[in-house]
């Protein structure tokens, strides 16, 4: 599963990995990311707030070379945990638990369009309801598909359930109505409606969702989207959340889904979780969408990721001011000599990589004399090399193309006394 979001991924972090960076590096490198998470079905407003994060965290940033790829990769997974931790997580049965103290229904409206596998997440899910002991009865709300109340006797027979239905063009409703009816009458734990398959372009159709939720008054409202439709997929649920505020998501279909993008697009644009993931066509296939799994799967192990997880409903700390660095203090020379200890050949090296003129008074001397001995700390790296890589400093990223223009031979600064 998810294979277009790993390869995305993948390849962004390596190809920042590989790079002396600068902004224009940068940006064409979130450029190809771009391209290939459209590719994965992944919405704009999700591939926005992704480029936005990693270019925050890496402009002005310092990162060992070697670890630039881990960097990336970890900051990856920060803004798409982030993104599921925002939203948060619902646990169902414990709002079924809290209705049945008061001898009240769970209700539950399932919503989306024909093919999206709605109707047998629908039974799915009472499978589930059921292995928790939960009771539970159908509402066959959906009048207007032809075949659509006898695929869903034919689930309520083979899961032993009551079904609740009318003749087709019934208001549906009324349908879901005389199921809620039932459901208090024989003190039934959960009620599930199916309603039509409706096309989220269809004002009226979707209107008659309006009324059954307005009729019911449902405690859940969940959409059923298709995993393999993509940016379609995410267009529905974008139209749908407008007429019907849903509270989640199943996402049908998910063990053949190659790209992965509509979990993180439909969490994006309708800021509600994906609750269940449809792995199969058993009723066991239905599985609860767990945040760390996904990560797993797109990105590989967590083991050596540390996801700090929000919480949602605490205010915003304040920040923090930054303290006010303290200046290092120019270390002294152990001799009058202010190149004591370096070799006359590492100080005309140096000098020939950075074409440094010959100090001009003793303070421009001890000064030099310190940047050289740093250089050798560093291991001697040539113009344009760093052990470690800054990126909000142009300057000294395009040094290297300066300083082969303007190159020249100079001589031994010779020694300088105090």
């Amino acid at each position: 599963m998810f294979d277009g979001l790993h390869k995305a991924f993948s390849n962004a972090a390596k190809s920042l990995g590989e790079k002396e960076l600068n902004e224009k590096d940068i940006k064409d490198i979130l450029f190809e990311l771009e391209i290939s998470l459209l590719e994965s079905d992944v919405a704009g407003e999700v591939i926005d707030s992704i480029k936005s994060d990693l270019k925050e965290k890496l402009i002005g940033s310092k990162v060992d070379k070697n670890e630039i790829e881990k960097f990336v990769k970890d900051n990856f997974i920060s803004s798409i945990s982030s993104l599921f931790d925002n939203v948060g997580d619902i646990d169902i049965f414990e709002k079924i638990d809290e209705k049945k103290k008061q001898n009240q229904p769970f209700l539950i409206v399932f919503v989306g369009i024909n093919g999206t596998g709605k109707t047998t997440s629908l039974a799915k899910f009472a499978s589930l309801l059921q292995e928790k002991k939960y009771s539970v009865v159908i509402a066959a709300a959906d009048t207007f598909r032809a075949g659509a109340i006898e695929q869903l006797r034919e689930h309520a027979n083979r899961l032993n359930l009551k079904l609740v239905a009318q003749n087709y063009e019934s208001d549906p409703a009324a349908v879901a109505r005389d199921a809620v009816l039932y459901a208090k009458s024989h003190k039934t734990d959960c009620v599930l409606i199916d309603t039509a398959g409706r096309m989220q372009t269809s004002k009226n159709l979707m209107e008659q969702i309006e009324k059954i939720t307005k009729v019911v008054n449902p405690d859940m409202t969940i959409f059923v989207g298709d995993s393999l439709a993509g940016n379609d997929t995410v267009n529905q649920a974008r139209e749908f959340y407008k007429y019907v505020k849903f509270d989640g998501s199943i996402l049908t279909k998910s063990d053949a889904d190659a790209k992965g993008g509509a979990a993180l697009s439909i969490v994006k644009v309708t800021s509600t979780p994906v609750l269940y993931l449809g792995t199969g066509q058993e009723y066991s296939d239905l599985k609860h969408f767990d945040k760390n799994i996904f990560l797993e799967t797109v990105f590989g192990s967590l083991n050596d990721v540390k996801i700090e997880k929000i919480d949602a409903s605490a205010p915003e700390p304040e920040p923090t001011p930054e303290p006010t660095p303290e200046p290092e203090p120019t270390p002294e020379p152990i001799s009058d000599d202010p190149f004591y200890g370096i070799k006359d050949n590492e100080i005309a090296k140096y000098s020939d990589l950075f074409d440094i003129p010959p100090p001009e008074s003793d303070a421009e001397a001890i000064k030099l004399g310190n940047k050289i001995r740093q250089w050798l700390k560093d291991g001697k790296p040539k113009p344009g090399e760093s052990k470690v890589i800054s990126f909000n400093d142009e300057e000294e990223i395009h040094k290297q193309d300066k300083e082969e223009e303007s190159k020249k031979k100079r001589g031994l600064f010779g020694r300088f006394k105090k």
